[in-house]
């Protein structure tokens, strides 16, 4: 049993360490407070600020349940080898050995110690030129995301969505909502590249198409991101093109460009123009913070325009033919399978960018 609680001891310290460095603590301090104040029915007189306190409380439950329930069967099979005979060795060893590969899936989190990395995060997906052959693969970029989404359990909000002509899409603006979603998902922003033999040409010639996904953090106060209103142009417009039930008939739609940087956010759907407006807001926030990521930017003022990546920061090629790989521009990380990665496996490439990023 010595040896077990060897083990034991071991695996409690590496585990305190990352309970430590997460602040697990400290959020269980403001799981407490948030309890306490969506409790008070006084709340409920502003149900935005209501429903964002029990999201922000749920999110922090989620996150902290499997810190709390690890710490609880250390210190409970500690006791337990305290008092237990040699019968029971073989049992506690595979006790330790299922924690142990617990706490290796926990350590991940580590991993996402950005400022902006526990945010839920806004994917857009744009077609590169090509017409229908880009537009086509803009449509299965956002069918390998929406899989993904689905397998990790995130709640996908359709924000916009611009089909195209003839198949595809445009345009899709996604709210992703989940532990770390832009932590996540920002190993994805940058362009994906597409080989295949096309099937939108008579002669089933191979085709080169592009895609621009787009990774932002969701930022929903104005305190965080400080944006003077001189500094931007709000347009309201008539809803049009082609998408679907997502548009509606009414000048709700709302476009507003950051000036100095030539930022430019349009949202349209069946939401008021308010409700249009502070989304819009929300993304170009996003944007912004991302810019400022990309530039090396202290502030928002510091951003100039043109110089973030784009189109021109390529991160992924999707190669069907004439052989069958799919490979990251950054990390060298491969897979040889593309219908399987188009089907939403795309944690290799994930996990290996970030990986990287340590």
């Amino acid at each position: 049993m010595q040896e077990l609680e060897k083990k034991l001891t071991e695996l409690a310290g590496e585990f305190l360490k990352v309970y430590e460095k997460l602040e697990i603590e400290k959020k269980l301090g403001k799981i407490k407070k948030l309890e306490k104040e969506v409790a008070e029915p006084e709340i409920w007189r502003d149900v935005k600020e209501a429903t964002e306190k029990n999201q922000e409380l749920a999110k922090l439950q989620d996150e902290t349940a499997p810190y709390v329930l690890l710490k609880t069967q250390i210190e409970d099979l500690r006791e337990l080898i305290g008092i237990s005979d040699e019968s029971l060795k073989d049992e506690f060893s595979e006790q330790i050995a299922a924690m142990e590969k617990e706490l290796g899936e926990l350590k991940k989190a580590l991993r996402f110690q950005g400022e902006y990395d526990a945010n839920d995060a806004i994917l857009r997906i744009t077609s590169g030129a090509g017409g229908t052959e880009a537009m086509d693969w803009a449509g299965i970029l956002e069918r390998m995301y929406l899989r993904f989404f689905e397998r990790k359990g995130f709640k996908v909000t359709a924000l916009e969505r611009v089909e195209g002509e003839e198949a595809g899409i445009k345009t899709a603006v996604y709210e992703i909502t989940g532990m770390n979603a832009y932590g996540l998902l920002k190993s994805e922003h940058g362009v994906h590249r597409l080989v295949r033999l096309s099937p939108f040409n008579a002669n089933n010639l191979r085709q080169t198409s592009f895609a621009l996904v787009e990774v932002l953090p969701v930022i929903k106060a104005d305190t965080e991101v400080e944006i003077d209103d001189k500094d931007l142009r709000i347009d309201v417009y008539h809803s049009g093109g082609h998408g679907g039930q997502s548009v509606n008939t009414t000048n709700s739609a709302v476009r507003i460009t950051h000036l100095p940087t030539n930022t430019v956010v349009a949202i349209q759907n069946e939401r008021s123009q308010l409700q249009n407006k502070e989304k819009a807001m929300e993304i170009l926030r996003g944007k912004l913070v991302q810019m400022k990521l990309e530039q090396h930017a202290e502030t928002i003022g510091e951003l100039r325009a043109g110089e973030s990546a784009g189109w021109g920061q390529q991160i992924r090629n999707y190669v069907l033919q004439p052989y069958k790989l799919v490979k990251d521009t950054r990390t060298g990380y491969e897979e040889t399978d593309p219908e399987a990665v188009l089907d939403g496996k795309i944690e290799g490439f994930i996990d290996s960018y970030l990986e990287n990023m340590v």
